[in-house]
């Protein structure tokens, strides 16, 4: 008996059915298609990985299924590793193609990837990879890299039809042996402190910014608490696809010149550029999850101290503003870039602690964690690109100048919620008259900072300034210019 000939499309990060070229490009072929996504055991237990990721994931895929209804269709979820479902379903169907997008994900997808590869070549099946977000892969030069990005954001959008979707039903007992086990209960579970996934919220978000929030973006970016506000917040929808990096652009520049804030909006559009332009950055060198991308700085040495750590992971390092960034991460999944900057700054200069040491933390933390940004950004403001500024932030001059009230150091360290703002950055230069008066005591309930900022500022500043000045450093520098920007003498990473 010959086998059903089917297709099928894997989704990854790109949750949605909006502008989703694999989908579209599957529906128009006369081949009944199976919709799969795999929560991968291995994916799931990598160390960059948090249950607050796959609650996101299970909440996008929720809604999907709820959208297939009307269309007769079952989007098929297996908590299983990819190869072994693949294998069994080439047993029962002829598998022609496999449609997904290009992932740009940490090291072990990428090696998944390979497999699957090997797997499909092996079997004689078409996969057929489509560029995300603009991103090229075997990029040889980034000289015409700007160009294709705008032209894949001006190409019209891929809209699958509504109706008369071709999709492959399972036999019950099939799916039943290859689903794996139950989704874990945790990822199911709704957690109103943080953004909820799915194409709707996604869009609900989008035009939120684009028609009214916007206003406020480019005096409120660098604003710890108001940037919960006046900042677009699609980053976690971008990063797990409910959105499409096209359909953001082009919505963006549909309300452009009805705005009486382009200029917000200018900025904005300019920070959608920068996004892809890291993740480019991170396809072409994936080494950086694990290593110093300029070669010099692989010779920096810093002595692990597992009490530093600990207390910047929980917000107690007697820093307000420091601490209010990290508690307030690890509660709701997102501060702002300034504020991220500011808490890897503190971690790799103040601290002299390893950027290595604190890469997975974030990214479990960050609800939007996205291995393409997250990996150069670390890079670039731990200072060991060669190329890039070196930018030690000085937190009480941001805490006093971005919470000049301390309405976001209140709101997550309610231990200073009674000192005033004017004392409140520096609770550690509190006379013992003024902690009974405003109701803590420094030391007991909240501590004393666990380093000197000047001083470790300085003690950094000459080290790491020690290796830019080297002739390796500069030498691997110029490469770095030369492979990731249009024009090596003006661009910076």
């Amino acid at each position: 008996m010959s086998k059903l000939p089917i297709n099928i499309v894997w989704f990854k990060r790109d949750l949605r059915f909006t502008d989703h070229e694999p989908l579209y490009r599957a529906l128009e072929q006369d081949i009944p298609v199976l919709l799969v996504y795999f929560f991968e055991p291995s994916l799931i237990q990598y160390p960059d990985s948090d249950v607050r990721h796959w609650r996101f994931v299970h909440e996008s895929l929720t809604e999907m299924q709820g959208r297939l209804e009307d269309r007769n269709g079952t989007l098929y979820l297996f908590h299983q590793e990819v190869l072994p479902v693949l294998d069994a379903l080439a047993k029962h169907y002829s598998i022609q193609n496999i449609y997904s997008h290009e992932e740009i994900g940490n090291n072990l997808s990428y090696q998944r990837d390979k497999d699957v590869k090997v797997f499909c070549e092996a079997h004689q099946i078409k996969w057929l990879e489509t560029p995300s977000n603009g991103v090229v892969r075997k990029l040889a030069s980034r000289k015409t890299w700007q160009k294709r990005w705008e032209e894949n954001m001006n190409h019209p959008p891929f809209l699958v039809r509504e109706h008369d979707w071709n999709l492959v039903y399972l036999p019950n007992s099939l799916y039943h042996v290859l689903k794996g086990q139950e989704i874990p209960q945790e990822f199911t579970i709704r957690n109103p402190n943080f953004q909820e996934g799915g194409e709707y919220w996604a869009w609900k978000y989008l035009q939120s910014f684009v028609q009214t929030r916007h206003q406020d973006y480019s005096k409120s970016i660098s604003k710890p608490e108001a940037s919960r506000k006046a900042c677009s917040r699609i980053s976690p929808y971008l990063s797990y696809g409910n959105l499409s990096m096209r359909m953001v652009y082009t919505f963006t520049k549909q309300h452009y010149s009805q705005s009486s804030h382009r200029r917000s909006l200018q900025n904005f559009i300019s920070r959608l550029h920068w996004h892809c332009h890291f993740i480019q950055k991170f396809e072409d060198e994936f080494r950086m999850e694990f290593e110093a991308v300029n070669l010099a700085y692989q010779s920096l040495e810093k002595k692990r101290n597992i009490d530093y750590i600990k207390a910047w992971e929980q917000g107690q390092t007697g820093i307000p503003l420091v601490d209010a960034c990290m508690r307030c991460l690890v509660e709701t999944g997102y501060i702002n870039f300034r504020m991220r900057a500011l808490v890897v700054s503190f971690f790799v200069f103040n601290l002299w602690q390893d950027w290595r040491d604190l890469a997975h933390f974030l990214a479990r933390k960050f609800l939007d964690y996205e291995p393409g940004i997250h990996y150069p950004q670390i890079q670039m403001q731990a200072g060991i690109t060669g190329v890039n500024t070196i930018r030690i932030y000085n937190p009480i001059k941001n805490s006093m100048e971005h919470d000049p009230d301390g309405i976001f150091i209140k709101k997550w360290v309610p231990e200073l919620k009674s000192v005033p703002p004017s004392l409140l950055h520096e609770p550690w230069k509190l006379s013992d008259m003024e902690q009974k008066m405003y109701q803590v005591t420094i030391g007991q309930d909240y501590p004393f900072p666990i380093i000197e900022i000047e001083i470790s500022r300085k003690a950094a500043s000459e080290q790491v300034w020690a290796i830019k000045k080297t002739k390796i450093a500069k030498q691997d520098g110029a490469r770095i210019l030369q492979k990731y920007v249009n024009n090596p003498k003006k661009g910076t990473v």
